[in-house]
Order: C-alpha cells, then sequence, then structure tokens
C-alpha cells in the first residue's frame, strides 16, 4: 500500500509539454503493473532517480560538507554575555567597527 503522503497535503503541481506518445505509453503500462495511477509512478521514478543521483554525489564527492566548512559565529567572552546595554546600541557598534 503506498504511503498517506499524498493525502492531506497541498503539494506542488508539475507540468510536462511535450511528453513523448511512446514515453506516456510506456509510462502508463508500468503504473498499470504496480497497480499506481500515472502521478504515484511518476513521483515514485523521480524520487528513486533523485535518491541515486545523490547517492552517487555523495559517494563521488570529496567536497567538504556544508556543515564542516560553514562560518561560525564568534565566541562571546563573558563579558560580553553581561553587557547590559540595548541590542540594537551593540549592532550599531559593530556596524561601524567593519
Amino acid at each position: 500500500m503506498e504511503p498517506l503522503r499524498f493525502l492531506f497535503v497541498a503539494m506542488s503541481a508539475l507540468v510536462i509539454k511535450s511528453f513523448p506518445d511512446e514515453l506516456h505509453k510506456s509510462l502508463k503500462e508500468v503504473a498499470f503493473e504496480n497497480r499506481r495511477s500515472v502521478t504515484q509512478e511518476t513521483i515514485r521514478l523521480i524520487e528513486d532517480a533523485l535518491l541515486r543521483e545523490s547517492a552517487s554525489r555523495t559517494i563521488n564527492s570529496k567536497k567538504p560538507s556544508y556543515w564542516a566548512t560553514r562560518k561560525r559565529l564568534p565566541e562571546l567572552s563573558s563579558k560580553q554575555m553581561m553587557d547590559q546595554r540595548d541590542s540594537t546600541e551593540i549592532i550599531s557598534e559593530e556596524r561601524n567597527a567593519r
């Protein structure tokens, strides 16, 4: 049984112009064999393709992840944390210092 992800959720629409008739016929046949609608089968095929692409990219990629290279906020000293000034004043000071 298909997951309930299609129920009760507003989803985006996808329109494909000039879709080849033979490809549509094949898609309908595969959907029928798998007891799915053409829409459900299309979503499943796209999900599978994207998962394979993502896995392939992860395996072949030597680029560090976003989390490994993200810009971190500067550490605050206890003195800075005890500052009782208004935040807008502190932000203005920091911007002017740049």
